[in-house]
Parts: C-alpha cells; structure tokens; sequence
C-alpha cells in the first residue's frame, strides 16, 4: 500500500520474468529497476517483506543490478563451463542517481537499451515532457543538490536472493555446428551415399552434393541476413519467415516445417533399423530375426527406438545435448576408420574382395565415373538424376537444425550464421571426399552365384553386392566393422534427435503465436526450459505412423519437397526484404545479394518440380490451403514484416505513377469524403456509402472535432478504436479526424486536405441536419459547409432517413445508464468477430480492451434498455443498410444535367449485392405535348450510357401551383426565420424580397415533393437533384427548400448534385 507523504523518491524493484513480484511468487534472481523521480508523483511506501528474500527490501533503496541481457563475465563464463553455476546475488546500491543528465535533474533521458527492448520500460512521453516543470531543468543546488548529496551519503547495502534455477543456453558451437554437423553427416552418409555413388556415378554425384550444397549456401546466407537483422526467438526458421513474409506464410511453412521434422525422424529412426536388421542381426547375429527378418522386424525396431529418443528428449535439453556430443565423437572416429580402410587393399580371397572391395583403382574409378541407373527392388522403372538427388537432398536439410532450436541459443544472430556455414563447408567436403573414394575402391555390381561360386550363397539372399544393391559399402571399406556399425548408429540416433527436438519447437512457437484456432494446446511449456512436452508426444504420433511405412526411399522424398519449400520461402524472404527498401532492414551479416537470394528460391522451386511434379502440386497446394486460413481469419499481430516494407514501396510507386496521369471520364471514380463524425455515431451513413464505394474506390470517415482545447491524446486513442470498429464491421475505409474550433472550417480543411496525389475525394457525404430549426448558430456553418464543397469541385450528397443517422445520444444514455450501475465497459458494441470498449479512466482518456470474439448480432440485442426517464431518447436501427434491402425499386429523379453523377451513384449502387434486389426508375421533368418525343430522345441518350434501367417516366407539370397546405407547411417552416424587428441585422435571417424573388423556385422544392409522394412513396431509395445553393441565399431558406423537399417519406432520399463537370461518356 502507498501512503501519501509528501514528495518523495520511488524506485520500484521488479522481477525480470514473466510472473508478476507479488508474495506467492518464487524469488527470481535478477531484477530490473524502474525509477519514478521524486516530481512526477508524491507517494512513499513502507518496507515491504518477501517470503524469499533473507531480508526486507524497502521501495527507497536504489539497487544496482547487471544487464540481464548482457552476457556474464568471463569469470562466470569460466565457471559455468566447468559446471559450477554458483552466482553472487548480492545487489549493491547505486552510487549515482538516473534521472540526472548532464549533472542536471531533467526529465529527459539519456539514451538506454532498455527504451527499445520489448516491454523493457518506456522513455518519458511527449505529454510529460510538455508539462514538465521548470524546476526540474535547475542545476545541482538547492533541493536538488541536498537530494542529490544525501544520495551520495547512502550506505552500500545488499539483498540475498534465493538462486533460481538456470536457462540452459548453447553456444554456436555446441548449439548449432554439433546440431548440423550431426544432422548433415546423417543416415545417408553410411547408408545411402554409396548408392547415389552407384546410380549416378562419380561425376553426377559430386554435382548431386554440389548442386545440394549450393542450395543450402545460398539459403544459409539468406538465413543469415534475415537473422542478423534483430533479436531471434524461438521458432527457427518459423520465426525467420513469419517475421519477414508475415503470419500467412510463415504460419503455413511453421505447421509444414514442424511434420516434415517429424517425418524426418522416420526416414532416420527407419535408416538405424536397416542397419540393425541386415548388418547386425542379419550379418553378425547369422540370420536372426524377430518376425521376418525384413520390413516387419524394421517396424518393430524403430518404434521401440522412437520410444526411446522420446524419454531422452522429455529429460531435457541438457541431456540432449550431452548424448549429442557423445554421438558427434562416435561420428567422426567412424569417418576416420572409413578413410583409413580405403588405403588398407584385402586379399585378393578374403571375403571382402569378394564383396566387391578392391582397393583404390583407377580402373574403378573410370567404370564408376559415369552414370549407370537401374530399377529399384519392386520397380520397373530405373532411376534418374533427379530422382537420385531427391533420395540424398534430405542429407542437406540439417542446415536448419541450430536455427530450429533459436530459442535456446546464447545469441542466435552471431550462432546460426557462423555454426551454419562451418557445418556446410566440413560436411560438403567429406561427403565429396567419401563418395569419390568408394567410388574408387568399390564396383557396381558383385553376384556371388556368377563371379564367386565358391562362395556359400543361396540365391536371391543377400547374394548382390556393389554399389548399386549393397547399403553396407561402408562398413564394407572401414579398417573396422564394428566402428562404422556404431557410426551409423550415431548417425541416424543423432539425426533423429535433432529433428525430434526441432519439430516441437518450431510447433511450440507457431501455437504460441495463436495463428490457428485450437492448437494451442500443444504450445504449452513445461519446466525451466518451456519444454513442449505435448508437442513431443504428437511428433510421436506422426513420426510413428511414417515408421509403418518401413522404406527409407519412400520416405526420403516426402521430406525433400518440404524441405525445398521451406529454403525457397526463406530466399523469398531476404529477396523481399532486400527490394523493399526499408530502413528498419539492416543486417549484421553483409554476405548476402538480393538476386542471389531470388535465385535460391526460383532454384528450390525448380527442383522440387524436377523431383515429383505432383508432389510439388500437393505441397504447393498444403501451403496455399494453410495460407487462405490465415488470411481469412486474420490473427491480430503485427511485426513489422518485409512484406508490409514491399507493400509499402509498391503503394508509393503506385501512386506516384498514377498521379503522373492524366484522369479520364471512363475512370473517373466517386471518391467520397464522409462526414461521419464518430462512426460509431451515425453507421448507417458509413454503411450506406460503403455499398456505393464497393470497396473499389475511396471512402474516408471525416470528423471534426469542435473543441476549443482539443485533448489530442484522447482523439489519437479513439482513432485506433474508430479504426477497428471500420476493419471489424468490413467497412473498407479510413478513418481521419481534425480538431478545429467549428464545423465549416474543419470539414473546409478536411476537404482541402484529405487523400494523396489522384487518391483524393471528390464527392462529399453528409448526412441532413434533421435539428437544423433548433440550431440557429450552427446552421450558416452547414450550409457553408455545401458552398465549401462545390467551391472545391466536390460533388454533394445528402441523405436523409426518417429517423436521422445521429446515435450519439442513445450511446451516452447507456453509459450514463452503466456508469450508475457501476459496470466499467461503458459502451461494447458488437464488431463481428471482435468488440472494442471505450473505458475510460480517471484521468478522461480512453483505453482499448479487446473482447472474445463473438458472433455478430442486432446492436438491440447487445445493448440493456434504456431507463424509463431517457425513454424519449431512440435507438436508431444502425443496421439499415447493412443487411439486403428488399425487392423495390431505385427512383432517380435526375431533374437537371450535373455532369452525370445523379445518375452514377444510384447505378453503382444498384451493382451491389444488398441492392441487386431493386430495379433503377428514371424520371426527368417534360414538356406538356411533347412528352412522347422527348421519352424517345433521352431513351437513346441513356441507352448511350449503357445503364439498365426499367422504366423511364417524364413529369410534365413540375412548375404547376403546389397544393394549398404544402404551401402553407413552407410558410409555417420559414416564419421563425423571418427578418422582422427582433432581428433586424441578422444577414442570415429571409428576407421578403428574398422570398419573393426566389417563389419560383420554392415552388418547385413543394411541387416535387408532392410528386415524390405520388410516384416514389414505396420506393427503396430515392435520387433527387440538390438544389444549388446561390450565393447570397439565406441558409434558412435554403434548408427549408431541403426539408420541404424531403420531408413525410418513408424511402430514404438521397439529394445530390455534381460538379458540372461530366462522369458519364458513351465514348469506348
């Protein structure tokens, strides 16, 4: 609790984790520090006690503590490498004071770290600043320098924390080289490698492991621009592509890359079988066998050793780190013993030169130089190039094993690039050097029956050896069996390890992201290490179901397509990132070109067609499906992506290029400014403009803001609130606001102001000011306002409904109404599938609160009745326009020639879904006894156009005498308007003259009102031409020719009028 006692300093000591400092939380071991200067708020706190402190630690004590995010001394370093995690949490007190810059109390700031690290504190507001005192720039005396010198006079004290346990972070080596090297150096080198020898020769296999270790080179050093261009958290190459291309793809290729990581310890857990099946229990235990000595015994085996991996991976990074280095040992002894036993020649009797083992030959050389493919076990059809590349690409896909686990490195921008490319360059250079040299050693084809028949061979059991049938060459070759039995077991364990570790981790950070509904189950962290034990189990599954399959081949180049997908997104990715321009793309790594990285992905894209065209459709199509979802549902994140970057600089060009032309009447478009005021005030107007826009052309919500000293942090919060209410209701619109001290001259500004180049409004929607008689001051500004428009070219539209557009005072009702019973969301309006609340605080501003999504339902179903004593207050049905209007018709009263929009706006609403319903009528005004004629000319003229209509009716007595009571309804409307002897200056009031000069035209507004009624009155929406207002005209004369016209109808009327200037041509 904070007790009030004069102005005092606080310095508020805060856990760096994610649990709140409270007294049931567990004591973390460092801290960060936020100190709030003694002039920002008048609070002193008592000593508090935490249950895992040895002692009290008081508010008032400034503590020094190092940068969490900095690494260790080398004297921790060195201790924690011997294994001794032993660390002083003793925490000593500051000798200087933070808030003091340049020997001065100021509440500007040095710059800090901690200002642009994630939730790491927050830099002094601009409002703060703005308001800061005077005294706060004084120099370091009196107040001040007493503080700042009983600061100094501080004893050094010090808190013990209980030791929490320690993150387990890896090093480029050890994180990423061993992951790599274990990954690369995999089931194909002792397995498959001699394979890819025999089929496609010496020559064709050095290009198969070139043309692999290009693709990877050119991937790695995309890798390494995007991953040097920031801080990388958990997800690997998730996190690389989903920061830069966005949530779709990257959340696409994160679901893809997490099962192609799962299967991928099937293709190895399935490589450890065979080699247990046929080498040992085949060649070392004679024959043994557990149920057929083939593909059932590999199923068993690799279950039972996925099994195992599984409860070595759920023990914990550390210990899966620990039988990686083991594995890597092993590794590299067996390579070792395979390039001694190349030099070593056998007997020309023994068993081995039987077998096909010859030594070095250069006669062995040039058989096994070229290409010889044949048809595997089961098959027809032999082999080709690219079908051999995709069985020995998977052997390249360990690149991404130390970025996959980016999350548990001590600093992932320096380790991935580094540990990546060592790994290529020593794993590409002894997959060269082996394969040249069986190819030198050992020949293509050995049957027993025909060149050993001495040998004790039954026909068709293991009686076929060589490079193209034997997957024991390598052990064949090696000084010793039994070492490269143990490396091929250290291969494909280590392998499988690595992959069984990636695939939950890349799953664990895209279901932490929530890009997909319901999987957020399996992002769930437990222990030190946040391991995904769930995620674990479902890679279980999946790699358990892929073991059934029980063939190596198969399997192989299900994961290649996977794999190749991935590297092309993640050469997209730096390709995109590199041509957009964007200041914020500045990588660590300069290694790297732009067109390079597009040749990468145009390269991945290529081969994986060359591979299996089908395939590659299948995998194309996985992620365009994964990609349509999110794109559909929309997750609400935004990290700065490339692809926002791109979109950015194509707009711009865009525009600019588009502005470079000349508009044309074929593309003119109505681009509309509405002043809508708050949209939440007055939906029905935003939606009825949004169905004339059809999201194909500009709309912009304009408000003015009429306040004297406009709170301009409150307008910029409501901003964002007004923003998602458009994005949630599917209105495709912007939304601006200007602060300005009355109506016209801030819809002037917005109007002169308003849209970018050719992106700009011409045509202005208000909606009618149905109050206008009881506003009296603010009328001349409205009708100002129609002046403004057409001085600026704009076309006018206005809308009026029965019921008014204005909710804004049902809305404050039902915050007064919860205020009273104490309900803090003050106003939740249904979204769709998201709700955004108006809370405001104690200080006036308005916070964002978003809401579960929900079902979009009637704003009276969402909201309580109004109290009995605001009864007179109505709710206005804001959802008319929203839904499909029903079967009616479209009247267009076009009485006077205004360039063609009166006639435009009604056609473009007619093409839209709500308003496909409703047929389009034509009326113009005729002259009596040449009706007929005059039909026929404008049915042409109209037919020109080439807009459908139904029917087209000329009026003939428009002019005639308007009945008695209309007459006497306008006079009743203009009378408290007139100028008499209680205003005899006011230039707005009507004058008698005025009135008298312009009778014809009043007329005109009573008589077509009476028309309307008699021809329109069951119409959908009627379209009438606004009449003009002159200069010099009264406004209150002008609005009663408004009102007049408009008034008693049921169809909502539209009054408008263009620019004069033409938007219709019948010119192609």
């Amino acid at each position: 609790d904070l007790i009030m006692d004069g102005p005092v300093e606080i310095d508020i000591v805060k856990p760096l984790c994610e649990e709140d400092y409270d007294e049931t939380s567990e004591a973390p071991s460092r801290f960060s520090v936020t100190r709030i200067p003694s002039h920002s708020v008048g609070l002193k706190s008592p000593e508090r006690e935490h249950p895992k402190l040895d002692k009290q630690v008081s508010f008032n004590t400034v503590l020094e503590l190092g940068d969490p995010g900095e690494d260790e001394d080398n004297e921790t370093n060195e201790r924690r490498d011997s294994g001794d995690d032993r660390r002083d949490h003793s925490l000593s007190v500051l000798s200087f004071d933070e808030n003091k810059t340049f020997g001065h109390n100021t509440v500007d700031v040095k710059p800090s770290m901690r200002f642009y690290a994630s939730g790491e504190g927050s830099r002094p507001t601009l409002d703060q600043l703005q308001s800061s005192s005077q005294q706060l720039e004084s120099d370091d005396s009196g107040e001040f320098g007493e503080r700042d010198g009983a600061t100094d006079e501080k004893k050094e004290t010090s808190v013990v924390v209980e030791k929490a346990p320690a993150l387990v972070k890896f090093g480029w080596m050890k994180g990423v080289l061993v992951r790599c090297l274990l990954n690369i150096w995999g089931v194909m080198l002792f397995l498959r490698l001699s394979y890819v020898v025999g089929q496609a020769g010496i020559l064709l296999a050095v290009v198969i492991i070139g043309l692999s270790g290009v693709v990877t080179t050119i991937t790695t050093l995309s890798m390494s621009a995007i991953c040097t261009n920031g801080e990388v958290k958990g997800g690997g190459a998730y996190f690389l592509i989903s920061r830069s291309l966005g949530p779709g793809f990257g959340g696409a290729i994160g679901i893809v890359f997490s099962i192609a990581n799962a299967v991928a310890v099937s293709m190895y857990v399935v490589g450890f079988s065979e080699t247990i099946v046929f080498s040992v229990m085949g060649n070392y235990l004679e024959g043994a066998e557990i149920v057929d000595g083939d593909i059932n015994d590999i199923r068993i085996i690799g279950l039972l050793t996925g099994c195992f991996l599984l409860c070595v991976t759920l023990a914990g990074m550390e210990w899966e780190a620990k039988m990686q280095l083991v594995l890597l040992a092993v590794l590299v002894v067996s390579i070792v013993t395979f390039l001694v036993g190349v030099f070593i020649t056998p007997a020309v009797d023994s068993e081995r030169f039987a077998k096909g083992f010859h030594g070095l030959s250069s006669g062995i050389f040039a058989n096994n130089s070229l290409p010889s493919y044949i048809a595997e076990k089961g098959s027809d059809q032999p082999q080709t190039f690219f079908g051999v590349f995709a069985i020995f690409f998977p052997a390249a896909t360990g690149i991404l094993a130390g970025a996959n686990i980016s999350g548990d490195l001590k600093d992932p921008s320096s380790a991935i690039p580094k540990g990546t490319l060592v790994a290529i360059v020593l794993s590409t250079f002894v997959y060269v050097l082996m394969a040249v040299l069986a190819g030198s050693c050992v020949q293509r084809e050995v049957d027993w029956l025909v060149e050993y028949p001495q040998r004790n061979c039954t026909e068709g059991l293991n009686c076929l050896w060589g490079l193209h049938h034997s997957n024991q060459v390598m052990e064949l070759v090696s000084a010793n069996g039994y070492v490269i039995l143990c490396g091929i077991i250290a291969a494909t364990l280590s392998s499988a390890l690595a992959s069984i570790v990636s695939a939950p981790k890349v799953f664990q950070a895209v279901c932490n992201d929530n890009l997909f509904p319901y999987i957020d189950f399996f992002g769930k962290g437990y222990g030190r290490n946040n391991e995904p034990w769930r995620a674990y189990i479902l890679c279980f599954l999946i790699f358990s179901g892929c073991i059934a399959i029980g063939k190596l081949n198969a399997i192989a180049p299900l994961i290649s397509n996977f794999f190749l997908m991935c590297y092309a997104l993640i050469n997209g990715s730096c390709f995109i990132a590199s041509i957009s321009n964007s200041p914020g793309f500045r990588p660590g790594f300069r290694f790297y070109h732009k067109y390079i990285a597009l040749l990468g992905c145009l390269l991945c894209i290529g081969i994986m067609f060359i591979i299996n065209w089908y395939t590659a459709l299948i995998t194309a199509f996985i992620i365009a499906v994964l990609y349509g979802v999110l794109h559909y549902n929309e997750p609400d994140v935004n990290w700065g992506t490339s692809a926002q970057a791109l979109l950015y600089t194509s707009t711009l060009g865009a525009i600019l290029k588009l502005t470079r032309q000349n508009e044309h009447i074929k593309t003119f478009r109505p681009q509309c400014l509405v002043l809508s005021g708050p949209p939440v005030d007055r939906p029905a107007l935003v939606y009825f403009v949004n169905q004339v826009t059809k999201n194909n052309t500009l709309m912009l919500c304009g408000n003015v803001v009429s306040e004297s000293k406009p709170q301009y942090q409150k307008i910029g919060l409501k901003l964002k609130v007004y923003k998602d209410w458009l994005a949630a209701n599917k209105v495709k619109a912007f939304y601006t606001s200007i602060a300005c001290g009355d109506f016209r001259t801030g819809a002037q500004a917005l109007m002169e102001s308003s849209g970018l180049g050719r992106l700009r409004p011409n045509t202005l929607f208000m909606g009618f000011k149905g109050d206008w008689k009881d506003s009296i001051s603010s009328l001349p500004g409205y009708v100002e306002v129609i002046h403004n428009a057409f001085d600026l070219r704009y076309g006018v539209c206005i809308l009026r409904i029965r019921e008014g557009f204005d909710r804004s005072a049902y809305r404050q009702a039902i915050k007064n109404q919860r205020v009273e019973e104490g309900d803090e969301e003050l106003n939740t309006t249904s979204l769709g599938r998201k709700a955004v609340s108006e809370i405001p605080d104690v200080s006036g501003s308005i916070r964002l609160k978003k809401i579960s999504r929900t079902t979009s339902t009637p704003y009276a179903q969402t909201e309580p009745a109004v109290p009995d004593f605001q009864q007179s207050i109505k709710n206005i049905e804001y959802n008319r326009f929203k839904a499909k209007q029903r079967k009616g018709t479209i009247d267009v009263w076009w009485m006077f020639d205004d360039g063609g929009l009166t006639l435009l706006i009604p056609y473009l609403l007619n093409q839209n879904s709500r308003w496909s319903g409703c047929e389009l009528r034509v009326f113009m005004g005729g002259t009596k006894g040449r009706l007929d004629d005059e039909k026929t000319k404008m049915a042409k003229f109209l037919a020109k156009f080439r807009i459908d209509y139904s029917v087209l009716h000329m009026v003939d007595d428009i002019e005639r005498k308007a009945a008695p009571e209309t007459q006497k309804a306008f006079e009743d409307l203009t009378l408290p308007f007139m100028r008499n002897s209680s205003n005899p200056d006011d230039p707005n009031s009507i004058t008698l003259a005025e009135v008298e000069t312009l009778k014809a035209k009043s007329n005109r507004q009573m008589r077509l009102n009476e028309l309307l009624k008699q021809h329109s009155a069951k119409a959908s929406l009627i379209v009438i031409t606004l009449p003009f207002p002159r200069k010099g005209c009264s406004p209150f004369l002008y609005m009663s020719w408004l009102d007049t016209l408009s008034r008693d109808l049921d169809p909502p009327v539209l009054m408008m009028r263009g620019n004069q200037e033409s938007v219709l041509t019948f010119y192609s």
